[in-house]
């Protein structure tokens, strides 16, 4: 077989690999603590845990896909905060990322070919040509293939914290932490992840953390 040939069918399944990895589950892990009643009409107002966010436009934005799934679970979105029965405090944030490294094998017939060599540090062994301190033979770096290439990226930690009170008396009824770790930090796409996943068999367990996987958007 040609080798340009080898290589294209030894890089083909590794192109492939990087094409999966885009449509990779989303993988939240989510604590949660809760004595919410059964519901029965309570209305409730979503605000910012952090006076920062209020009135924010992404605030809003993502306040009202909460509102939504709440509405979704038999509450009632009151109009002002003074007719609420619930205030739900949200949380949300990306750090700015740890550097992983990554190591992987290489590929190809392996260490140097060929069993001879002259034993001169320099040149091919009595035809000339560079070749460092290096003679031709096992070992030779110029002809092995098998180095492992060495790649860095990024990893996040994103986190959604949602808490819900009683106005009456400030009473809390629930606490859920939602945190994930991702290669990307756009807030836009995570969020509402953290959100599916903090809303995944709504209210829960209480005292229990359990890991949610979200699967990708169908590609169209």
């Amino acid at each position: 077989m040609a080798l340009n040939k080898k290589i294209f069918s030894l890089a083909a399944p590794v192109a492939l690999l990087a094409l999966s990895a885009c449509a990779t589950p989303f993988q939240a892990d989510v604590a949660r603590f809760q004595a919410m009643p059964a519901p029965q009409g309570q209305s409730f107002v979503i605000q910012p845990a952090n006076p920062a966010n209020e009135g924010g436009l992404e605030f809003a934005q993502y306040a009202a896909i909460i509102a939504q799934r709440l509405t979704s679970q038999g509450y009632a979105q009151a109009s002002d905060p003074k007719s609420a029965t619930l205030v739900v405090m949200v949380d949300y944030g990306v750090d700015h990322g740890v550097e992983k490294i990554q190591t992987t094998p290489g590929f190809g017939p392996g260490p140097g070919w060929g069993g001879w060599g002259w034993g001169r540090p320099y040149g091919w062994g009595g035809w000339g040509g560079w070749r460092g301190r290096y003679y031709m033979g096992w070992g030779d770096p110029f002809w092995g293939w098998d180095y492992p290439d060495v790649s860095s990226y990024t990893v996040y930690t994103s986190h959604l914290d949602m808490q819900i009170k009683r106005t009456v008396d400030g009473q809390s009824l629930f606490e859920g932490h939602a945190k994930a770790h991702s290669r990307g930090d756009k807030l836009t796409e995570l969020v509402p992840n953290l959100v599916e996943a903090m809303f995944t068999n709504f209210p829960g367990r209480s005292g229990e953390t359990v890991k949610i996987t979200i699967a990708p958007p169908d590609k169209k």
